[in-house]
């Protein structure tokens, strides 16, 4: 296969199997969206959705979140990880939204990466899933997923998102990045893979994964 067959490939594949794809996160507008992806680092979607009810139903707006202390904050986002960072995060954030935004969440990279605890992938999730702006976050499963195909070197995410920029079509960035998440959870995971399910794999992928099944 050339590379535009195996890109070709990968979003057949995936529409076939993922053709609704919804986002994972739980939100009603911006705000808990991009609460809900800050709160999503080094913890699972699943996880996040148990805790932003508990949140939202005491603060679902920057004007009600920052009436929060950060230590309430941070005992309602426990669970979630990294609490103390994120609570700082949360409260900051709000505070900034109030008095940079008139407590709007910003549609640009430049306003929402100067936000506290907001990166490049956050910020990329917040644009295209809230404002449907073309982007392609890339987590982890997307940074795996990408070397296991042989469609980037690996090298960082910030590669990987420059190859898969530059191989799918813009107008399916937003839609592929849901579904490659998807996939690598159930067909591609890191641990416990089975190549035989993984079909994309199996047909594209690197000769050292087709041969030895090594995990990424």
């Amino acid at each position: 296969m050339t590379k535009a067959e195996k890109v070709q490939f990968v979003i057949d594949t995936l529409e076939k199997i993922y053709p609704n794809p919804q986002i994972p996160l739980h939100h009603k507008d911006p705000y808990t969206l991009l609460i809900a992806v800050l709160l999503s680092a080094q913890s699972t979607d699943a996880g996040v959705n148990k805790i932003t009810p508990k949140l939202f139903a005491k603060a679902d707006n920057p004007y009600d979140m920052v009436k929060l202390s950060v230590e309430e904050i941070q005992e309602i986002i426990k669970p979630a990880g990294l609490s103390p960072m994120k609570s700082k995060g949360i409260y900051g954030l709000s505070k900034i939204l109030i008095e940079k935004h008139n407590g709007q969440v910003p549609e640009n990279f430049k306003d929402l990466e100067e936000l506290p605890a907001v990166g490049h992938k956050t910020a990329s999730v917040v644009m295209c899933q809230a404002f449907g702006i073309p982007t392609f976050p890339v987590d982890t499963h997307i940074h795996r997923l990408m070397y296991r195909w042989n469609l980037t070197n690996g090298k960082n995410v910030v590669q990987t998102e420059k190859d898969a920029k530059r191989l799918f079509p813009e107008e399916l960035w937003n839609k592929l990045h849901l579904q490659i998440i998807y996939y690598g959870r159930e067909y591609s995971p890191a641990r416990s893979w089975n190549l035989e399910k993984d079909i994309i794999t199996k047909t594209i992928g690197r000769k050292a994964f087709l041969a030895e099944e090594k995990h990424f």
